[in-house]
């Protein structure tokens, strides 16, 4: 998958990269830090969930949100199609997506004030308004936080990385970057996981015993040092996940079968989204892709039609029909958001469109979520929510109710302040009606 830079110069670029194994030290322990469990409710679908994060920013009147009824400065070139659920219509050049609307929700009307990639990025990765003297954590430092997984499996794994971290939570909740996107039929290698350049499971074994060796001659000396207890723990859990056979077969794609994996393609983007199929169902909590190139500011259309709607179209229709395939949809939530959406009013200059927070797109699926709805509405010209709209917020609360957690939960930050998940917003009971 393509990393893609915006207009502001905002690289996406991997925030950890979880190191081999090598010596007497183990960087993959640090990534692998993880916390007791919260209070979860049991009862909640989704025990996992994707978010696939279209960086740059989509254009709602382009995809799900047309107005072809809106002056011509403002409803664009493509036309909407028939999906199959009556009354509901999105782009033309979404033609797979068309026919899974059965599958997943759109929101429309999404709506905040916060027209900058980075800032608009932290708000819909955080479900909270970023402020200056507090990093919030991203939503998948939450689940990983919640529901954490199995001791020889990632908790949370971004491809090929992503923005969201541990935030006031610490990096022991930040995610797992593959750094790279899978290839069609090949297995795929994750640094720190795969084991390259002729290192075997006896070398780490040996590594190991060397490791235990060094930590007995330690625990002589200071024998009640919380650091070194807190060491040992985590260089176990990477000891486990480096040598498991599951963690190295739930990144193996190849092990899918071709007709299975056909219909997500073979660009990057559909072989990522292949790739959380097979995570969530090895049983990683949270799944991450990121997506990016939808700042559009010039040749919008172009590059819609040609570049960035044809492997999205395919890749996430794929994921939907694949997860029900696996009968994983309902335990599964899926999350679609950009930062923003894009200026209703055509910059017929560039011939594309500006950044626009005020009226945008998410969609939701799975989890308890029905699909084949249209929640939420746009005014006639795609400029303004009807009523009040809905806020990343309110997605973030209802996103973390379809997994069980309670957004008004409060965390400690490391001086002691008392902060909610998601410190404003309310769940959007008509996504779970």
């Amino acid at each position: 998958m393509t990393l893609s830079k915006t207009c502001d110069g905002v690289k996406r670029r991997d925030f950890l990269k979880a190191g081999v194994l090598g010596g007497a030290s183990i960087n993959l322990a640090t990534y692998l830090k993880m916390a007791d469990a919260g209070q979860v409710n049991e009862n909640a679908k989704a025990k996992s969930a994707i978010f696939i994060n279209l960086t740059g920013g989509p254009t709602h009147m382009d995809t799900f949100d047309l107005k072809p009824n809106a002056p011509e400065e403002y409803r664009g070139d493509f036309k909407p199609i028939k999906t199959n659920v009556a009354g509901i219509e999105i782009s033309e050049h979404l033609p797979k997506l068309a026919q899974s609307m059965d599958k997943f929700t759109i929101l429309r009307g999404v709506t905040h004030t916060l027209g900058a990639h980075r800032l608009g990025q932290e708000y819909v990765t955080t479900g909270n308004r970023p402020l200056p003297a507090l990093e919030f954590p991203g939503l998948g430092a939450v689940v990983t936080k919640e529901r954490p997984g199995e001791l020889d499996l990632p908790s949370f794994v971004a491809v090929p990385n992503t923005n969201m971290k541990g935030g006031y939570l610490g990096v022991k909740y930040n995610p797992l970057n593959t750094g790279a996107t899978p290839r069609a039929g090949q297995p795929f290698s994750v640094r720190g996981l795969t084991l390259g350049n002729g290192l075997t499971v006896a070398d780490v074994e040996k590594r190991q015993r060397l490791l235990k060796g060094l930590d007995t001659e330690l625990r002589s000396v200071e024998a009640d040092n919380e650091l070194l207890a807190g060491l040992d723990r985590f260089g176990k859990e990477a000891h486990a996940m480096i040598t498991s056979k599951r963690a190295r077969n739930a990144f193996d794609i190849s092990k899918e079968s071709p007709d299975f994996a056909k219909k997500y393609g073979e660009t990057p983007f559909g072989q990522s989204a292949l790739l959380a199929t097979r995570l969530v169902e090895s049983g990683v909590r949270f799944v991450t892709l990121t997506y990016g190139g939808w700042d559009t500011h010039r040749d919008n259309w172009n590059r819609l039609e040609t570049r960035q709607l044809p492997p999205f179209d395919e890749g996430l229709s794929a994921l939907f029909t694949g997860l029900e395939e696996k009968g994983l949809l309902d335990s599964t939530t899926v999350y679609v958001t950009g930062e923003f959406g894009r200026t209703p009013k055509i910059n017929t200059e560039r011939v594309g469109r500006d950044h626009y927070p005020r009226c945008m797109f998410m969609l939701m699926a799975g989890g308890g979520i029905k699909g084949g709805r249209v929640l939420g509405e746009s005014d006639d010209k795609g400029t303004l929510p009807v009523d009040e709209g809905y806020s990343p917020d309110s997605v973030a609360a209802s996103f973390f109710h379809s997994l069980g957690i309670d957004h008004t939960t409060e965390y400690q930050t490391t001086t002691g302040r008392p902060v909610m998940i998601t410190r404003h917003g309310e769940v959007i009971e008509e996504l779970f009606a």
